[in-house]
């Protein structure tokens, strides 16, 4: 293939959507997630002459460097860190195990593809890194989806600082955070949540995070009423943000 974009996540909901957008922008599409059918599918309709494929469970380390390793030798320009989950319900009652498989997904898997990614783009002095976090990522804390704030938390603070790092070395490497808000996906059903905040499709999500992107915006809200919201929340104390955060959350319980 000639220049690539590696998208994680890619299966479903926004990931998918960077796949079909790149693939018309003519980009080789190398895809990845943990459902092979869905991969199946996404490569039928993009083209196997334009998608490659690999099934991979992010939660482990040594996919995420196996991933690595699959693809390190091909063309890739652009890498979408797209997969993760959520989980909604009480700290003391929501199960470990799947605190522990949302923590190894969305800052885990992040943390070694963007490390891994980034020293390769350095010696080239070019690349785009964009790590899907959350309009959670801006907040102060998320009672009710304690975890799941706090790993977004991390994406976001995480790549705002490897920006900064690159900036100050006049790097021609982008690496930034998207943080949209409600986003029509399968997002909800996974995390058992229901949005209290219109959402955006999918499609809007990426035109937008594409077009900011490729200006090399480091933070990117596309949704207009969570880029108000941030700004607001700014001027709150930080107890009494975290009090309508929760308030906001515990309204999504079914």
């Amino acid at each position: 293939m000639s220049r690539c974009v590696l998208i994680t996540g890619a299966s479903s909901g926004i990931g998918r959507e960077f796949a079909l957008r790149f693939s018309q922008m003519g980009y080789g599409v190398i895809a990845t997630a943990r459902r092979t059918d869905k991969l199946v599918e996404l490569q039928q309709e993009i083209g196997e002459d334009v998608c490659d494929i690999y099934p991979a469970d992010l939660c482990k380390p040594s996919e995420c460097i196996g991933l690595f390793n699959a693809f390190k030798d091909y063309d890739i320009t652009v890498v979408i860190n797209c997969a993760g989950f959520g989980l909604l319900g009480e700290f003391c009652n929501t199960p470990l195990e799947r605190e522990m498989e949302m923590i190894n997904v969305n800052i885990c898997a992040v943390q070694v593809l963007t490390k891994l990614f980034l020293k390769k783009f350095m010696q080239n002095d070019k690349g785009y890194i964009l790590n899907v976090a959350s309009s959670a990522g801006l907040m102060s804390g998320g009672p009710y989806m304690a975890t799941y704030y706090a790993t977004k938390s991390y994406v976001t603070d995480l790549s705002l600082a490897i920006a900064r790092e690159l900036k100050l070395k006049s790097s021609n490497v982008y690496v930034g955070a998207l943080c949209p808000g409600p986003v029509d996906t399968e997002f909800n059903d996974v995390a058992n949540a229901s949005f209290s905040v219109q959402s955006i499709s999918a499609k809007e999500c990426v035109d937008y995070a594409m077009k900011k992107m490729f200006a090399k915006k480091t933070l990117i809200v596309p949704n207009f009423t969570i880029r108000a919201i941030t700004v607001l929340s700014k001027f709150l104390p930080r107890k009494l943000l975290v009090a309508i955060t929760g308030s906001m959350q515990e309204s999504k319980m079914e």
